[in-house]
């Protein structure tokens, strides 16, 4: 079974929707996108320098307008794709919604264009930050972070946890890591998602979603809540909107993907964070990521390999 998934901020660089940009009718696609959520996606995903693609506000519409356009390519690339299961990690779960026909592009785009504002005004409120910690077990890193007044916003498996807080909070961390963590790295993102300090924003995606279009999903839809498979289109609008403000369970959606029955898995642009955490936690089922559309053979490859298993 393939599942197909979308990553989240903190993914993109500079110039990477510049090759995809090259592909037929990708820039007019771009360009209408832009005008109907006010901002210039193209020159964005081409000219802007990692500091202007670090803005909330700038990257979650990027990297949800990145997502649709390569999974436009591949499923061009790949007639008849039919992913067995779809999800995203944080803002990615919004392009996944669009996979699972939960949402159509343009009320994708209008959403998380919603959720990125929102969520920028959020985090000027009180500085705040995210930082990845690498190993260490879980069961001793939660608390201790708790201990330091941290959430554990992202629980992304494979050794991954990501801390959530003020500067202060993230200062005491790199002084005193939990007991087995290897490295603590500072994210490049400006504010403490899937935290209390999000709250704000919640309000306002509430408040969009209510005028939202929404279907059931035509794909199983993998939660990042709690890891479970959605039915219904309005209890996806419920918990992308609560999301903002609650840590992200990808660590249980690929529990949930093991037990689907997941053999393959495919990260739409700007792959490879959630293929390298795929790697490490499902041994034997074999990713690719999408970084340029070269990527596209390797996808095709692969889906030909599932199918004829």
């Amino acid at each position: 079974m393939l599942v197909l998934v979308a990553p989240g901020q903190g993914a993109q660089t500079p110039g990477f929707l510049t090759p995809w940009l090259e592909l037929p009718g990708a820039a007019d696609r771009v360009a209408a996108w832009s005008e109907a959520i006010g901002l210039d996606l193209a020159h964005y995903g081409t000219k802007a320098d990692a500091d202007e693609i670090r803005d909330t506000a700038v990257a979650q519409p990027l990297l949800v307008a990145a997502g649709l356009l390569s999974a436009a390519a591949l499923a061009e690339a790949v007639p008849g794709l039919a992913p067995g299961a779809v999800a995203g990690h944080s803002v990615g779960e919004i392009t996944a919604a669009a996979f699972a026909g939960v949402l159509d592009e343009a009320a994708a785009l209008r959403l998380v264009r919603t959720r990125g504002l929102a969520m920028a005004e959020a985090a000027t409120v009180t500085e705040t930050g995210m930082s990845a910690l690498l190993g260490g077990d879980p069961e001793v890193t939660v608390p201790h972070l708790e201990k330091l007044g941290l959430t554990p916003a992202n629980v992304n498996g494979a050794g991954q946890i990501v801390a959530a807080g003020t500067l202060e909070q993230l200062a005491a961390l790199d002084a005193d890591k939990p007991e087995g963590v290897r490295r603590v790295v500072a994210l490049k993102v400006a504010g403490a998602f899937h935290t209390h300090h999000m709250a704000p924003a919640v309000a306002k995606l509430a408040a969009a979603a209510k005028e939202l279009t929404v279907s059931a999903p035509t794909l199983r839809y993998v939660s990042n809540k709690d890891g479970q498979v959605v039915t219904e289109g309005a209890e996806v609008i419920s918990r992308l909107v609560g999301q903002v403000a609650n840590p992200v369970r990808w660590d249980l959606c690929m529990e949930t993907f093991k037990e689907l029955g997941a053999t393959a898995l495919i990260e739409v642009c700007p792959g490879g964070t959630l293929t390298g955490l795929a790697k490490r936690a499902l041994p034997g089922v074999k990713t690719v990521a999408l970084k340029t559309p070269d990527d596209l053979d390797a996808a095709r490859t692969l889906v030909a390999e599932q199918t004829a298993a």
